[in-house]
């Protein structure tokens, strides 16, 4: 078994709760309305409520295009940190002597790195299954701008609705993909010492909050800047 430290326990589940609470915290309590993602999402549903009186939506399937664009690279992008971490654990030894060259750094175990390089691995295969489900959503809502029916159609405004839904439910599992990659990057600190960890999943909490509650382009979107 690996043999871990105490300081290597209390390093991991500092992180894991502060990724989940963060996450309960932007996503599930009331304090959600006042973030980017919530004021985005009314826009979501104003371009929506816009495309229905646009006779020719090119516009809307370009915007649409971007998106995917955007979520395909993640996605294309997690696969090449996959094969990168999986091919790492065929280099344990070297890269465990490249790290403890590092000033500070500790000393561990075989095994121990390799449960770290796997802990890196899980966390991106999750990033991966959040990026691929929001490319398919974004697929799905392009697929409803094109249905989406004239403005005098009685259904036309339930059909706007579908599609921001749909256009949210992506924007949200995106979201999820990129706090992964944020606290896969604190996780790389643990490769350094188990401190770096704990400073580094705090460290990536505090700048999550603050892009998502208290930014400039926060002020931009509320009218108050």
């Amino acid at each position: 078994m690996p043999e871990f430290t105490l300081l290597d326990i209390a390093a991991i589940s500092w992180a894991f709760i502060w990724w989940i609470g963060y996450t309960i915290f932007a996503d599930a309590t009331s304090q959600r309305r006042n973030s980017i993602s919530a004021h985005m999402a009314r826009n979501r549903h104003r371009w929506m409520e816009q495309m229905l009186k646009r006779n020719l939506r090119m516009v809307d399937t370009a915007i649409a295009g971007n998106l995917i664009t955007g979520i395909s690279f993640f996605s294309s992008t997690t696969i090449l940190v996959l094969i990168g971490l999986v091919a790492l654990l065929g280099y344990t030894e070297k890269a465990m002597q490249t790290v403890s060259a590092l000033p500070f750094a500790v000393i561990t175990t075989s095994a121990v790195w390799e449960c770290k390089v796997v802990l890196l691995l899980l966390i991106f295969i999750y990033a991966f299954f959040k990026f691929t489900w929001a490319f398919r959503l974004s697929n799905y809502c392009s697929i409803l701008i094109g249905a989406a029916p004239d403005p005098s159609d009685p259904d036309a405004a339930r059909a706007a609705a579908r599609a921001a839904r749909m256009n949210m439910m992506s924007a949200h599992n995106f979201n999820r993909g990129i706090r992964a990659y944020f606290f896969a990057l604190s996780a790389l600190a643990w490769f350094y010492h188990p401190a770096a960890f704990i400073i580094g999943a705090a460290w990536v909490t505090l700048v999550l909050y603050n892009r998502e509650f208290r930014s400039h382009a926060l002020d931009i979107l509320t009218g108050h800047h």
